[in-house]
């Protein structure tokens, strides 16, 4: 039987801050196929650990493979389609939809070689799979902040990768964006891509997700299916402790969010 190149494999990384370790000997494998996501508080390390995984920043030990590849040697970049936590998309450039989707396609086309054919149609592709099509020729700088989040996630569909990385990406984000992410997120996985999700709450997207990595402190301490809250967590006196991180405070978990 064959088994595919897992397109992460992260083996016990350590990173740290001005000598002030915030991820310890973490390991992380995603398959290809899956929507993994990697949930916990905040400054739990979780964006430290995808940044970690591809490659933007240092590990002070451990090792990195993206699709089988060590990632010192890995060129592949337009493999991978990554939308950073929280960043406007207009940027106080006068761009429109279509002009911001587009640049997404400079990793695959090169900056010198002008857009092709099939450049323009993966553009507008991206454009409709996040729900925009009617908008394309409007200004970024005058959507609403859950339209300009979708813009980055279609400039990132534009490359055509094979894993899409989303830091955070309904964080404060009206509800139609967020089932327009998932939307987005369903279709591209069921064309054969890998995701892999960053959230304090998963909201719609819990339903797409194959796998959740817990991080407390810095460390791996749950990985499995989305933990699923009982029907007395919402009592006052419930304590919240949970048999996946036996040391967590009170609070970790409300039954959605995770604090």
């Amino acid at each position: 039987m064959h088994v595919s190149t897992p397109v992460i494999e992260l083996e016990h990384g350590v990173v740290g801050y001005d000598d002030r370790p915030v991820l310890h000997d973490v390991s992380l494998t995603v398959p290809a196929g899956q929507v993994v996501a990697i949930l916990g508080a905040n400054g739990s390390g979780k964006s430290t650990l995808v940044r970690a995984a591809l490659g933007m920043l240092p590990l002070a030990s451990g090792t990195v493979r993206l699709f089988g590849t060590p990632l010192a040697r890995f060129r592949q970049r337009w493999r991978i389609g990554y939308v950073p936590q929280r960043v406007g998309a207009a940027s106080g450039v006068p761009a429109t939809v279509t002009e911001v989707v587009a640049a997404g396609r400079l990793a695959r086309r090169g900056f010198l070689r002008p857009p092709r054919p099939t450049d323009r149609e993966a553009v507008e592709r991206a454009i409709a799979t996040v729900g925009l099509t009617e908008r394309r020729h409007l200004p970024v700088a005058t959507l609403s902040g859950g339209q300009q989040q979708r813009v980055l996630i279609a400039r990132a569909l534009a490359t055509e990768p094979e894993l899409l990385v989303l830091d955070e990406p309904t964080a404060g984000i009206d509800a139609a964006s967020q089932v327009a992410f998932a939307a987005a997120i369903r279709h591209f996985v069921a064309s054969g891509g890998t995701a892999l999700l960053v959230a304090h709450e998963l909201g719609p997207l819990r339903e797409l997700v194959n796998r959740a990595v817990v991080l407390h402190h810095g460390r791996v301490v749950h990985d499995g299916p989305v933990p699923e809250p009982l029907g007395h967590h919402a009592a006052p006196d419930h304590d919240h402790v949970h048999p996946h991180a036996p040391d967590e405070p009170p609070g970790i978990w409300d039954g959605g969010t995770y604090q």
